[in-house]
């Protein structure tokens, strides 16, 4: 239950129609298996204490005080356990009779949520033994107890998880245009179950899952949903037990069809609260109350929750070949597009980068190229400048001299070395001294010559900076940092080397693609230290910030989630910890926060660039972070961890 997280269970127990004694005990089996499971919620389904297809036997008095008889003998058989169950079963409340949801916690019935939308077409038939149930809270005797909430307007408030309020639903309740889920989220609920009775036929099964997957992204909750199984009479139809978890648009678990009657992950409440803050068109009530909602408390003991959904290592690259594939292509075509329209728009005769034979420069030339052929632009408009320095080797400079000729770019070659040591006589500074000045002056000697390369021929200067570059401050100010549109600056360094692979494996040249998986093979570095004796790169930027794996990983835990110091590391053990100690995560954590906070007067002043996807750290949209913050708090959470 720490940082949020809550395991739910969506369970299919056993059932014989209308043998409640029987059915009472499968219910109670899979509410224990759950809960020794690790569950703290366990959802039950829709009539589940009598059955679904009863028919005309719900007419029948001896069935419906069997039942609630029922209810109250597994409200005392789960008593002990540290669970919330809820589960589906007729309920008589004045003269009519409801299909309804019980929840049970502790030995008690907190609450009875009855149905709304009552079906009567095709094989359902229930509008001939159930009235819908009424909005308004009211109080019954039920099982034994006195003046139980009935309602559909309830919610079940977690008093030792603030973040986690339950609600229900009851099958056809989720398939109207306006489900009472929406009510029930706006009041506050993070978690809905959905107690349901779903044939099968044919195709079913996928538009269901789309609408419980459609519903927890609408509503930004938790959605578990319980289906009736096999079991059930089949008199007319048959029903597949479909169990499944969604989060926010993710489906966490899944029962499918006619196989495993169960699913169970772990809802992440805190995230849902904290997204549900985040977006401003998010409705939401001042208060349950408010929105006439009746809250009912209940208590779960607090500990760590054991993870068993799937944590993505690497959140901005798919895992699926297919998906990466489509992820690439469509962040080429908005990076293209959006450098095609600031070329049109400034009417520019050129573009200027600068190639180093590295990742990022090659993505940003790849680019240009594209973006040029989408203005029927000639590619010799394509300047690219190669600026070997004191660190340039002759890889690098010759994977620069030949991906420019392939990709048909007008090369230019202008040395910095000559320059730059005029400079360091002008102010002073030791050749051999090769500290931040030593490297910093060469990085902007090369931006001053590309922006007067851009006034010489009418262009402009197109960025090289990536988003994890940016996030960390590595980058020169008013040097890399600098350029009149920024293709790379919304894209993580994970995510730069498929763009590449990508276009290497569907180029159709053989010389480009070679020159680009070399690229792809080459350290990543700024090469401003001077070579090793050998000629290879002696300056090896993952050496000195931290492997960018790690930090793409807690980039998009920290902006995109919002989540603190703790919680990032206990889930980069979670996802990473098979390919790096705890040790390594934790001081590339602490460099993360440390850099972050410093560096923000750099990302303060950014040039445009494209957003690609959710995560980006532009100045006038994604990120408004003073330049000035501290980091105090977060440091602080992270000399706690080990």
């Amino acid at each position: 239950m720490q940082d949020g997280f809550v395991s739910v269970a969506a369970r299919t127990p056993r059932v014989r129609v209308a043998d409640v004694d029987f059915n009472v005990e499968a219910c109670e089996h899979e509410v224990t298996d759950a809960a020794q499971g690790g569950a703290k919620i366990v959802v039950l389904p829709e009539l589940a204490v009598t059955g679904y297809t009863c028919e005309d036997l719900f007419w029948q008095d001896k069935l419906l005080r069997a039942a609630e008889r029922g209810v109250a003998r597994l409200a005392q058989r789960v008593a002990a356990l540290d669970v919330l169950v809820l589960v589906g079963t007729p309920v008589i409340a004045g003269n009519k009779l409801y299909n309804c949801a019980v929840a049970l916690k502790g030995g008690r019935v907190l609450g009875i949520v009855p149905k709304t939308f009552i079906p009567n077409y095709n094989e359902f038939y229930e509008a001939r033994h159930f009235a819908s149930g009424p909005r308004e809270v009211s109080y019954v005797d039920f099982a034994g107890e006195k003046g139980v909430p009935f309602g559909t307007s309830q919610l079940f408030s977690c008093e030792s998880v603030p973040n986690l309020v339950v609600a229900a639903e009851v099958c056809e309740d989720l398939w109207v245009s306006e489900p009472p889920s929406i009510a029930h989220a706006r009041a506050g609920a993070t978690v809905i179950c959905n107690l349901s009775a779903s044939n099968a036929i044919v195709g079913k099964a996928s538009y269901r899952r789309d609408l419980v997957v459609g519903q927890s992204a609408r509503l930004v909750c938790g959605y578990v949903y319980t289906s009736a199984g096999w079991e059930e009479s089949t008199q007319d139809v048959v029903f597949s037990a479909h169990d499944m978890v969604a989060e926010n648009g993710t489906l966490l678990a899944e029962g499918e069809p006619f196989g495993h009657a169960q699913a169970q992950s772990e809802i992440d409440v805190d995230m849902l609260a904290a997204e549900r803050r985040r977006l401003s068109t998010y409705e939401a009530a001042p208060s349950p109350e408010a929105a006439g909602y009746e809250v009912t408390p209940f208590s779960l003991e607090v500990g760590q929750t054991r993870l068993s959904r799937r944590v993505d290592p690497h959140p901005f690259v798919p895992a699926s070949a297919r998906r990466r594939n489509e992820r690439c292509e469509d962040v080429l075509s908005i990076q293209s597009y959006g450098l095609a329209k600031r070329l049109s728009h400034t009417h520019a005769g050129s573009a200027v980068i600068g190639v180093s034979g590295g990742l990022d420069s090659t993505l940003a030339l790849l680019v240009t190229a594209r973006a040029f052929d989408l203005l029927g632009l000639d590619r010799s408009g394509i300047i690219a400048v190669t600026m070997p320095g004191f660190g340039t080797t002759e890889r690098t400079h010759g994977n620069a001299t030949v991906m420019a000729d392939a990709l048909g770019a007008t090369l230019r070659e202008v040395s910095i070395a000559a320059s730059v040591r005029q400079h360091f006589a002008d102010i002073g500074h030791d050749e051999s001294d090769h500290s931040v000045t030593y490297e910093n002056a060469q990085a902007r000697e090369r931006t001053q010559i590309l922006m007067d390369i851009a006034n010489q021929e009418g262009g402009l200067v197109v960025g090289t900076g990536d988003l994890s570059e940016l996030a960390l401050g590595w980058a020169t100010y008013n040097a890399d940092h600098m350029s009149m549109y920024g293709v790379n600056a919304s894209i993580p360094k994970t995510l730069v080397r498929h763009l590449v692979r990508y276009v290497a494996d569907t180029c159709g040249s053989r010389e480009l693609a070679d020159v680009l998986m070399d690229v792809l093979d080459t350290p990543v570095s700024p090469e401003l230290l001077p070579a090793q004796q050998d000629g290879t790169i002696a300056q090896c930027t993952e050496d000195l910030v931290g492997p960018y794996e790690l930090h793409d990983f807690v980039l998009y835990q920290v902006l995109r989630r919002g989540f603190g110091p703790r919680k990032v590391y206990r889930l980069e053990r979670y996802a990473l910890g098979e390919s790096y100690d705890d040790a390594t995560m934790l001081k590339w954590l602490k460099t993360f926060y440390r850099r972050f906070f410093a560096q923000q007067f750099k990302r303060s002043c950014l040039p445009d660039g494209p957003k690609v996807g959710s995560v980006a750290v532009s100045p006038r949209g994604d990120l408004r972070m003073p330049s000035d913050a501290c980091a105090t708090l977060w440091l602080k959470e992270l000399e706690g961890l080990n």
